[in-house]
């Protein structure tokens, strides 16, 4: 199993994990998950930094937005899974990635520092692009609460806030990829999306857990503003 296309990994066996005196049932069952996981392996095995690189990896392989030599900004990059991933795809040189905490550097990408909670965070970014924007990806995910309603209030505002700087920065015919939880884009954020661009789907890649409500919107060919004006 590769982000690259190849199939690696581990089948047919389980680790067990026995309840260690003072840790949680909840955390035996964490591991026991993560050790029993062909994704978590396969990463290991690939030098993938998390299994978060093959939700990637299978997004671009149904959507093609990862063209090379496109620019990319990858949002909330840390650890730099999905930065791996688009450079592999997009090329060194083409990827800038962002996050409010620091990163330890992935060869072929530029890091920067950000937060894009902040009033001059587009401004920063821009100004750290080498050339025009094509494509903005988001991984970024809120704490969560185990409140259903709450954590999809969260996640959406986070998408909102990637979508917003997409929409300061991406050239025409760029694209979007953002996290988002069961439940999709909805409302506001999904009417934003379908007059800032021609294509939106929703998407669960098969390294996505079958118990996590997250989902994924991929929109493609973003319009400029004399299009979206007349749309």
């Amino acid at each position: 199993m590769s982000a690259k296309g190849g199939k690696s990994g581990r089948r047919g066996w389980r680790v067990p994990v026995k309840t260690a005196r003072g840790r949680k049932s909840a955390s035996t069952r964490w591991l026991q998950r993560q050790l029993n996981d062909p994704y978590v392996a396969a990463a290991k095995a690939d030098g993938y930094r998390s299994r978060a690189a093959f939700k990637l990896a299978q997004i671009d392989d149904k959507f093609h937005v990862l063209e090379p030599g496109r620019q990319v900004v990858d949002l909330g990059a840390a650890p730099g899974g999905w930065t791996q991933v688009a450079v592999e795809r997009a090329g060194a040189g083409h990827v800038l990635a962002v996050d409010s905490q620091t990163m330890e550097p992935v060869a072929g990408a530029r890091f920067l520092r950000c937060d894009l909670g902040e009033e001059e965070a587009a401004g920063t970014i821009g100004e750290a692009l080498d050339g025009q924007l094509h494509v903005v990806l988001s991984d970024m995910s809120p704490a969560v609460t185990g409140h259903a309603a709450t954590d999809h209030l969260r996640i959406v505002a986070l998408c909102e806030a990637a979508l917003a700087l997409a929409e300061d920065l991406l050239s025409p015919g760029g694209a979007f990829v953002a996290k988002v939880f069961q439940g999709g884009a909805q409302g506001d954020l999904l009417a934003a999306l379908k007059c800032g661009f021609r294509t939106v789907r929703h998407f669960k890649p098969p390294a996505s857990r079958k118990e996590s409500a997250e989902t994924y919107v991929v929109a493609m060919d973003y319009r400029d503003g004399e299009k979206k004006q007349g749309a």
